[in-house]
């Protein structure tokens, strides 16, 4: 395992540090930066990074702050979700989290993205699930989630086009990463169910 050296202590990069690292390679490759070019990005942004700091962080022998991967996933234009978790090609491969251990990829980005925890205890399940959502997330969020859909229904009662396009995201994402095939209508009513909150036992 990589480590980095600090003082006399060495820090080892677990197996997060390691899909952090990855990603920001991948990402970095993606927007068709050099390491020079973002590093540039980065200190425009108040955040500077040396173009070997990134080489170094990219290799896992550079732990990344917390305050650097904010400013990196602002800088590629994504989540800080994208770069904590990995990038599988099927929701149901076995992951690594710190502290976590393995989970197979769906449920470890249900988890990053404030879905649902990371594992549960079958006999807890209902209270560590209440317990997620009370303490994970602000309550403005979490009426904002349940209404953003319904609120968006026009006054015929037909979706807006914004609601649309976000309900096909959603729909392509789903399918994507799941594997599983389902039609556009379907999904559609599933999720306004979800986003107005009926059929939840709470």
């Amino acid at each position: 395992m990589a480590e980095q050296q600090r003082g006399r202590r060495a820090i080892e990069v677990g197996p997060t540090g390691r899909t952090v690292a990855a990603n920001i390679a991948r990402l970095r490759e993606r927007r068709g930066l050099t390491t020079r070019q973002l590093s540039g990005v980065l200190e425009r942004a108040g955040r500077p990074i040396p173009a070997s700091g990134i080489t170094r962080m990219e290799k896992g022998e550079r732990v990344v702050t917390t305050d650097e991967l904010a400013a990196l996933a602002v800088a590629f234009g994504v989540s800080p979700s994208a770069l904590l978790l990995p990038l599988t090609n099927r929701h149901d491969e076995r992951v690594e989290i710190t502290g976590g251990g393995e989970v197979d990829a769906l449920r470890a980005w249900e988890w990053g993205i404030g879905r649902l925890p990371l594992k549960t205890n079958p006999e807890k399940e209902r209270t560590e699930l209440a317990e997620f959502s009370l303490y994970g997330r602000p309550q403005w969020l979490q009426d904002h989630v349940r209404f953003v859909v319904t609120g968006s229904l026009s006054g015929e009662g037909g979706l807006t086009d914004d609601a649309r396009r976000a309900i096909s995201e959603a729909h392509r994402r789903f399918e994507q990463e799941t594997g599983e095939s389902v039609d556009l209508e379907t999904f559609t009513r599933a999720w306004l169910r979800a986003a107005s909150g009926e059929g939840s036992d709470g």
